[in-house]
């Protein structure tokens, strides 16, 4: 017997089509605006610490498309009770992680790239336990992609240093205002 579901079929189209689109300038319309600026000053970090454009565009296209994936799959419901509290444990250390990297940008002298690095493996880890059974290898490899990015103790250095400063600023006030407005 052939095995058919509109429904799944619809999910399919809908991933496919949204991963077409993310970039920068298609963020704007999935992803409110305080997110946005925090992506765009991401993506300067990003270019200036590997002096690559295209590899910075690439590492924030990798996020869009993720963070849009997981969000179709979330509204759907296909996440089994299971994962839904695996999720839920997700969310909680990614706001973990936001806070961390607040208090190490608000009080000098107590940034650790161990630490951070650590949070942001955990929470790779978490997203991948997540998404195991809804996407493609190709989608696991571009959240291994842009949490490994962002994890690198050499980037994590170097936002928290001098150079950096403005940068870090601009995050951490975005940071801020999604842990407020209880987005983060």
């Amino acid at each position: 017997m052939e095995s058919f579901s509109s429904k799944s079929l619809a999910l399919q189209a809908e991933k496919k089509l949204l991963s077409k689109m993310a970039g920068r300038s298609v963020a704007h319309l999935f992803i409110d605006e305080t997110s946005s600026e925090v992506l765009d000053e991401l993506y300067r970090v990003s270019k200036e610490y590997t002096h690559s454009r295209p590899q910075a565009q690439r590492v924030i296209k990798d996020l869009i498309k993720v963070a849009v994936k997981v969000a179709v799959l979330h509204r759907n419901g296909n996440f089994g009770p299971t994962e839904l509290a695996l999720a839920t444990r997700f969310r909680q250390k990614l706001r973990q992680g936001a806070m961390t990297a607040l208090s190490f940008g608000e009080v000098d002298f107590t940034f650790e790239a161990a630490v951070l690095a650590s949070l942001l493996t955990e929470c790779r880890d978490m997203l991948l336990e997540l998404v195991e059974h809804h996407l493609t290898p190709k989608s696991h490899g571009r959240i291994r992609h842009v949490f490994d990015h962002f994890s690198d103790p050499g980037l994590l250095t170097a936002l928290y240093g001098p150079d950096f400063t403005q940068h870090l600023g601009k995050i951490c006030d975005g940071l801020r205002k999604l842990l407020d407005e209880g987005k983060l």
